[in-house]
């Protein structure tokens, strides 16, 4: 996935039949109402230039017989008039409607990626961000220059009829003429797409450090530090490379576009030329010389039109691969065919010999873990920062698969189970939990999607997290939007609050952990650092209330402070991506290993007349 899009007629052919499809499935109707009112429209110019020449030669012989040409000259004018109005509209409706299904197939593939990855890796970002350019507009847009250049097509071929039959060999020159222009816009959008994926790069950097110094979470780091200056240098850097690019590209589309008017100026001029000197001895009529005139200018311009329609459908198609390569790609994970349904947790979970890295470049983050979380029981991780705490229960969320060993639920690999149905099955507190932009309610209830309209049950989950009484204090209680970012929308639960409510860290963290608890139903718990940022009462509160909930639940929990879980049933520590020890709290202390060694080092701190506070680093 790390190529410049495919620019093969084989792949070209396949990207428009894709577009064409989305565009049928999408607006069936609107499309036909812009094919029928776009034939038509390629035709009146055609029929006003024949039934010009028809009027001026009835005019020249005398008697009544112009009069049917000018209406019909007439009717076709009005068509001309009012056609592109109608087509327009029908565009429009055609073009929402496509970009909303594009949209829409986007992020269906995206989700289709149920690792993480994909999402990991620069080059399948750069796709990302070009398919998510593309995806609202190209697949609209290509459909909607093969609709034009259907036009075009139309219009040229009925003008180089006309000039046929005034002058064969004048229609040849004309249509000759353009070949030049084609071939120099096809490689100028060729050149445009490799120039975009070139870029691409440059443009994600250019975006995260503007988006730096808008950024609410980065703000108070950016004034107090002084780094406006810092990021809105890197930012115009990384636009000048950009820019730099694109001159170059500039000034050969400059050098072929003069090129090619002066051709196309030739060709005019000569055809007038020769026009006025085969009237002069009587070779053409009146008639014939203002349709020959009408003709070539119409033919000139239609020329240039469809050169520009073909370059502008070529790179369409060109962006529009990048949209289908994000659509097509295989999801990270291997996914069984015909998955196992996944059992309730009866046993437990196994590691057997999990060996696993982020990449084949770098080192190993797990090292050969045998672990058995048994069903019913809590588990800790303990262990230095960079131990494989976090990794191993992305492994269980099955975030990433081991690149050696397995890990079993009951016995059965989870690969060969339903990821979806798999983490059905789990529920988290993540460390780098999320803080949506969104109420408070919402913010509890997406822990399950199923509840988020059951106000009994996000109370209680926000009770048991200790949030309850902060969220009911709140402008408009569970309705109160937490964000700066947006106001409240009119007619919503939010309006009437201000501009929103943003909680400090350790309330964001009692919100997440009451997210977690929407899935207390399930199999597994994960809670990595649950506590990390409240104070010592709220800690104490949580950790009593986990005590109480986790009670004959199958659990794993991270912390850092290790007496949040002495009273886990086995407690584990990693070391170097290794089990070095596990037992019960007080079997660790009375071992006297790492466990006991970073246990006592915490406790110092809070003897009396310690000056300094230790902690395990986190």
């Amino acid at each position: 996935m790390n190529d410049a899009p495919d620019a093969g007629a084989g792949r070209l052919a396949a990207n428009v039949c894709s577009a064409v499809r989305l565009a049928w499935r999408a607006a069936p109707l609107w499309l036909v109402g812009y094919v029928a009112g776009t034939v038509v429209a390629g035709a009146l110019p055609v029929a006003g230039v024949w039934l010009l020449k028809d009027v001026l030669d009835a005019l020249a012989a005398g008697g009544g017989a112009w009069l049917t040409g000018a209406i019909g000259l007439a009717a076709a004018g009005f068509g001309t008039a009012v056609l592109p109005a109608i087509t327009t509209y029908v565009h429009n409706q055609a073009g929402r409607r496509i970009g909303w299904h594009a949209q829409s197939d986007l992020y269906l593939a995206t989700a289709r990626q149920v690792g993480l990855a994909r999402l990991e890796d620069p080059a399948f970002q750069d796709r990302l961000r070009m398919a998510q350019t593309a995806g609202r507009s190209v697949p609209a847009q290509v459909v909607d220059g093969l609709i034009a250049m259907t036009q075009s097509t139309i219009t040229l071929v009925g003008l180089v009829g006309v000039l046929a039959v005034i002058s064969p060999l004048a229609a040849a020159f004309a249509i000759l003429g353009g070949v030049p222009a084609l071939v120099a816009q096809i490689q100028l959008s060729r050149a445009r797409a490799q120039l975009l994926w070139r870029i691409s790069p440059v443009e994600r950097r250019e975006l995260f450090y503007m988006e730096l110094q808008t950024s609410l979470a980065a703000a108070k780091e950016l004034r107090l530090l002084g780094l406006f200056e810092l990021f809105r240098m890197r930012m115009l850097g990384e636009l000048a490379v950009a820019d730099r690019e694109r001159r170059r590209l500039d000034g050969r589309e400059l050098r072929l576009q003069v090129g090619l008017s002066v051709l196309s100026a030739a060709v005019g001029g000569g055809g007038l030329v020769w026009a006025i000197i085969s009237a002069s001895r009587g070779g053409l009529t009146l008639g014939e010389v203002s349709a020959f005139v009408a003709g070539m200018t119409g033919l000139l311009a239609g020329m240039g039109t469809i050169v520009d329609q073909v370059a502008m459908v070529h790179h369409a198609l060109l962006m529009y691969g990048h949209f289908r390569t994000v659509l097509e790609a295989e999801p990270d994970l291997a996914l069984a065919a015909d998955p196992v349904p996944v059992p309730a947790l009866g046993r437990g979970i196994e590691l057997r010999d999990v060996w696993f890295r982020y990449a084949p470049d770098q080192d190993w983050v797990l090292r050969g873990v045998d672990l058995v979380i048994p069903h019913g029981q809590a588990t800790a991780l303990v262990g230095l920062n960079g131990a494989g705490k976090s990794t191993l229960v992305k492994l269980l969320c099955r975030f990433y698969d081991p690149e050696r060993g397995a890990i079993l639920w009951d016995g059965v690999d989870l690969r060969k189970l339903s990821v979806v149905q798999l983490r059905e099955h789990i529920g988290a507190l993540f460390q780098d939990y999320m803080s949506y932009d969104l109420s408070a309610a919402e913010n509890i209830g997406l822990g399950d999607v199923t509840g988020l309209d059951d106000d009994t049950r996000i109370r209680a989950a926000a009770g048991r997290a200790g949030v309850h009484q902060i969220v009911r204090s709140l402008p408009r209680g569970y309705g109160t939007l937490l964000s700066r970012l947006f106001a409240p929308e009119p007619g919503s639960v939010e309006e009437g609050s201000g501009t929103g409510v943003l909680l400090s860290g350790g309330q964001w963290q009692r919100l997440a952990l009451a997210r977690a608890f929407m899935r207390d139903r399930r199999d597994l718990l994960i809670l990595d650092e649950p506590s990390s940022g409240l104070d010592a009462a709220a800690e104490y509160e949580i950790h009593r209330e986990l005590r109480r909930h986790r009670a004959g639940a199958t659990s794993v929990l991270i912390s850092h402070r290790l007496g949040a879980i002495r009273d886990a049933d086995r407690i584990v520590v990693l070391s170097g991506g290794r089990i070095t020890e596990h037992g019960s709290h007080d079997a660790l202390l009375t071992a006297g290993g790492e466990y006991a060694r970073l246990f006592h080092m915490q406790a110092e701190g809070y003897q009396p007349g310690t000056v300094d506070a230790r902690v395990v680093p986190g």
